[in-house]
């Protein structure tokens, strides 16, 4: 994750960077590089030295929805009225 108060222009430069590197050479919006995370690392430290670059940030708001919508299913299963079991 990176925080910038310039992203859109790091974001273009980082394209530039790497654009001999992209995945996808005919769909330019498929914004997809063959690059390692160092060399990600090590061009935004050279881009933007004021940038914040984060890699312990592990997709905590995906953890948040998957934890959600598990919450959201046990609420509906558990209101939903059981049957006994036996009669």
């Amino acid at each position: 994750m990176i925080y910038s108060d310039e992203a859109p222009a790091l974001e273009a430069a980082l394209h530039r960077e790497f654009s001999e590197r992209r995945i996808n050479q005919i769909n330019m919006r498929k914004e997809f590089f063959r690059v390692s995370l160092r060399e990600v690392e090590e061009a935004v430290l050279r881009l933007a030295p004021d940038a914040s670059f984060f890699k312990d940030r592990e997709a905590q708001e995906w953890h948040e929805t998957l934890a959600r919508r598990k919450q959201l299913l046990d609420d509906l299963q558990s209101s939903e009225p059981q049957l006994p079991r036996e009669i």
